[in-house]
């Protein structure tokens, strides 16, 4: 038990020491927020960089549009910290989910197919594959009507992240974690799927709306991990895809950040998604809770001391 608080307290002083390191400064000394940004018209080395913070902080329920806008503002990176180069870059992540769950998705897809075909409603396959589909259409529906509701600001990170901490604490401490891959049922992947929209606000974070969920479900933690990167996929690939599109029509950046970018947030994807899930074959979330409240209140400390956000 003394060894377990102690791990909870270096945690989240771990994380107001990352938070406070990349906006701290920036709120001690107001003259900076004025002065010319840091290589403000972007390099690969920040392409590198934002990679990184994208890849591992994409599955990782702590929000990866939180950590680049806090990144991209405490740096001043003005043209990388764009939301569409945030989003494109996403299709590392995509592709990262991909190859690691390619027997997976190849099994539900057949697998769901096949069982369709034959009405074999009882086969796990095809509620998988049902609870995928109608966890992805709400998800697409709202993402895209809803996508520019609220802006990007670290008072809305800053909240979200603290109360999206307090609601993966309560499903932690009250979820049964009994359910594993062989009982999932069809309004696990509608339900799943449709907390998919609480990460339209900013700092919400996609991984952590989602893995919450399947904690309220009573899945187990690696199941609810597993489960919500698939219910994931979709509406990542959907929304990654528009935005490269949009970024490759307007001509807004050079391709070489771009895919700089991608090769990036795919290597630590990849990473990310074999950490969480081997993780949380022995271990709880709570790690995660604590460095959300951390991060959160870093920020809110920064912003009191004067930094514009």
């Amino acid at each position: 038990m003394h060894m377990r608080s102690n791990t909870k307290l270096a945690i989240a002083i771990f994380g107001m020491i990352i938070a406070g390191l990349m906006v701290l400064p920036v709120a001690a000394k107001p003259a900076i927020v004025n002065s010319p940004p840091i290589a403000a018209d972007g390099n690969i080395l920040q392409a590198l960089f934002l990679g990184l913070v994208q890849g591992i902080t994409e599955f990782l329920p702590i929000s990866s549009t939180a950590h680049l806008l806090v990144t991209t503002k405490a740096f001043g990176w003005q043209q990388l910290g764009q939301k569409d180069y945030a989003d494109a870059i996403q299709f590392g992540s995509v592709i990262a989910v991909l190859i690691y769950f390619w027997k997976d998705i190849i099994t539900v897809v057949t697998g769901g197919v096949a069982g369709i075909a034959r009405q074999d409603w009882q086969n796990i396959d095809v509620k998988i594959f049902i609870g995928i589909a109608v966890g992805t259409l709400p998800a697409l529906i709202l993402g895209y009507l809803g996508k520019d509701i609220l802006p990007d600001s670290a008072q809305i990170i800053a909240m979200m992240s603290i109360v999206m901490a307090t609601f993966l604490l309560i499903a932690e401490r009250f979820s049964t974690h009994q359910r594993g891959f062989e009982r999932l049922e069809i309004k696990d992947g509608f339900l799943v799927g449709l907390a998919q929209a609480i990460a339209l606000i900013p700092g919400a974070s996609r991984s952590g709306s989602t893995l919450t969920a399947g904690l309220f479900l009573g899945l187990d933690r690696q199941t609810a991990a597993r489960f919500s990167f698939l219910v994931g996929l979709p509406t990542l690939a959907a929304a990654t895809l528009f935005k490269a599109v949009k970024i490759f029509k307007g001509n807004e950046l050079p391709i070489v950040y771009l895919a700089v970018g991608t090769i990036s947030t795919f290597i630590f994807s990849y990473i990310s998604i074999a950490f969480l899930l081997n993780y949380l074959k022995t271990k709880n979330t709570m790690v995660f809770v604590w460095y959300r409240y951390a991060f959160g209140a870093s920020i809110l400390i920064a912003l009191a001391a004067g930094w514009k956000g």
